[in-house]
């Protein structure tokens, strides 16, 4: 392996440091930061991810109250219990744990909780107000490979990137966000997916790709120009087995690359928690 490592964790712990100064700033007010989950169904997986959530708000003194609906909930019941953290002025940010059960509408239910307390940056508006370059909560996986990036003092600004895939919650808003006019951001953005019968054309001449398609080992040595940034977001699993979408060989060609487990992920939870800890200061 010739590439250069590019793990998550030490950019989560940076993230998540920023963070706890901010609980403690809120605390000192106060006012303890709430993140609310809601989960339905009795999927262990996504009970793990809870889970995890619930613990890292605990160390971070996040208070993380809980509703629980039951596999046959209504939807009626899922937007109920939305509205109840709606209501709560001890709630500032609220999380639907995703996928819910099939005959659940998730879209729906999302269009019904407060904008501001979308930990997600999912909903609707702040789509909106990303596109415009408002403030407001971003989505959580491109903003942490925006992080990630800048961490690693990777040059994005006038540079050429190209993202792999077009997905509502990657591939779209990256390209919104890395386009935008930050020092951290500012490049040349192009999207291709899987529709376009050429995209190794665009994915060769990039300085740095983002692999986001969802389909396991999509981008392969020949897909990459030699020495550039390759960073692995979109992945599948077989079971508990992850799948990614960078084949592990790509580290042979590329200058960078993230790691095929702690890329991306811690990321992605670290902006959750700084999506809240914006919440809780918006609306305290």
């Amino acid at each position: 392996m010739s590439a250069r490592l590019l793990p998550g964790a030490p950019v989560a712990s940076s993230v998540l440091a920023d963070v706890s100064e901010r609980v403690a700033r809120l605390r000192e007010r106060g006012v303890v930061p709430s993140l609310a989950t809601i989960l339905v169904g009795s999927d262990d997986a996504s009970a793990g991810y809870i889970r995890i959530k619930q613990r890292q708000a605990a160390e971070l003194g996040f208070a993380s109250p809980h509703k629980h609906l039951p596999d046959d909930a209504k939807q009626a019941d899922l937007e109920a219990a939305i509205a109840s953290f709606n209501d709560d002025p001890d709630v500032h940010g609220l999380l639907i744990q995703y996928p819910v059960p099939a005959h659940l509408d998730y879209d729906a239910a999302l269009l019904t909780v407060n904008p501001d307390m979308d930990v997600d940056g999912m909903h609707p508006l702040n789509v909106g107000r990303l596109s415009l370059g408002l403030a407001g909560p971003k989505p959580c996986t491109p903003a942490g490979i925006e992080a990630l990036l800048a961490h690693y003092e990777i040059p994005v600004s006038g540079r050429e990137v190209v993202i792999l895939g077009r997905g509502a919650t990657l591939g779209r808003p990256l390209a919104i966000l890395l386009s935008q006019k930050r020092p951290t951001a500012n490049a040349a953005v192009t999207v291709v997916h899987t529709g376009v019968p050429d995209w190794q054309r665009y994915t060769q001449r990039a300085d740095i790709v983002v692999a986001a398609a969802g389909v396991p080992g999509i981008l392969q040595p020949s897909h990459v120009k030699p020495g550039a940034v390759v960073i692995g977001a979109g992945v599948r699993y077989e079971g508990r087995r992850l799948l990614p979408d960078v084949d592990e060989s790509c580290a042979e060609v590329a200058g960078a690359i993230t790691p095929r487990v702690g890329g991306v992920g811690p990321t992605t939870v670290a902006m959750l928690f700084r999506n809240a800890v914006q919440a809780a200061e918006t609306l305290s």
